[in-house]
């Protein structure tokens, strides 16, 4: 079985160019037979609403959504995003408890933090 691929981005999108960086590179390592998760932490899940315009590199994302769609890559984000933020259902995503992130986490072959 290919080792599979976690991706967790914690850092806010509004104060960070990070979060940006971490989806790009994410969506670079799906093109690989890798399994590969994103894991959105704590305001992380800004990245997948329309609401927000003042995203640090807003523009740059704005090209790696509809292929982050597309792809149907698996994401994850904390349980009670969706309360707090307008959540995109377009993407391949659903709320997971700590505990689960956690498991994930330490099970997988590779993770990149950002």
């Amino acid at each position: 079985m290919p080792p599979t691929i976690i991706v967790i981005i914690r850092e806010d999108p509004l104060k960070s160019p990070r979060p940006v960086e971490g989806l790009r590179i994410a969506l670079g390592l799906s093109t690989g037979t890798n399994p590969l998760t994103i894991i959105l932490l704590g305001d992380a899940a800004r990245l997948l609403t329309t609401d927000e315009e003042d995203i640090q590199d807003g523009d740059i994302l704005e090209q790696y959504l509809p292929s982050l769609k597309q792809l149907e890559i698996p994401i994850l984000v904390s349980e009670g995003s969706s309360s707090r933020i307008a959540l995109d259902p377009a993407f391949t995503l659903r709320e997971a408890s700590l505990t689960e992130l956690a498991s994930r986490t330490a099970s997988a072959d590779c993770v990149l933090a950002f």
